[in-house]
């Protein structure tokens, strides 16, 4: 197998030779179409998943039903919830869904352990993956629990509007996305449209006036 995929991660590109050789021959390239359910909870992580194109959503389910997404995967980047999970030798949390076409580089487990056993490049690698989306999750939790939703809810709208005046979302989408539940979305959006903000039809939300909402996301 070509050695290609691995200089799309930084870090990894930087490995010895043999280890490059070892990722190279013991690696295998898989694709999954969108909506796939990559790892799910309860589920053992037998392999490491480096994503080459695609973006896949690690999201988790409450007890009643409520889902929060925690991160994106994108390409280049590797899952650090396998990761985590290989390491402590536990089964998932959360569950990695395909958002898009995926292809991603898949490591054995065994072929994980002894990398990061044996090449302290490698190890710093993970480890440094690890650390920063570490960091990010904590920004969420933090974001969740002290930062009023009518803020987050418009970062998220300006987020997603990228420049255009109509999104297509459900609220259902959004509340997984804020962790929060679907009824504060919609009270909170029928708010902006009270004050002429947005506009609603079904699974679409319009943008009429940005400057408030990028104002108030700022907050």
């Amino acid at each position: 197998m070509s050695q290609s995929w691995i200089d799309q991660f930084e870090g990894l590109n930087q490995l010895e030779g043999e280890w490059r050789d070892t990722i190279s021959r013991k690696s295998k390239v898989v694709s999954f179409p969108p909506e796939t359910v990559v790892f799910a909870p309860g589920k053992p992580a037998d392999n490491m998943i480096f994503l080459l194109d695609g973006t896949v959503r690690v999201q988790q389910v409450s007890e009643n039903g409520r889902e929060i997404v925690l991160y994106r995967i994108e390409a280049g980047e590797s899952c650090i919830m396998t990761a985590s999970c290989i390491i402590g030798d536990q089964h998932y949390s959360a569950e990695g869904v395909a958002e898009t076409v995926i292809e991603a580089a898949i490591i054995p487990k065994p072929v994980f352990e002894e990398l990061l056993g044996s090449s302290s490049r490698y190890r710093n690698f993970i480890f440094s993956t690890v650390s920063s989306r570490l960091a990010e999750l904590m920004h969420i939790i933090n974001e969740i629990a002290f930062r009023r939703v009518d803020i987050r809810l418009a970062q998220k709208l300006v987020s997603l509007a990228k420049g255009s005046d109509e999104i297509m979302v459900t609220h259902q989408q959004l509340a997984i996305e804020l962790g929060t539940a679907r009824e504060v979305v919609s009270r909170q959006l029928q708010e902006f449209q009270r004050r002429e903000w947005i506009s609603q039809s079904r699974g679409t939300i319009r943008i009429l006036k940005l400057r408030p909402l990028t104002e108030l996301s700022l907050d």
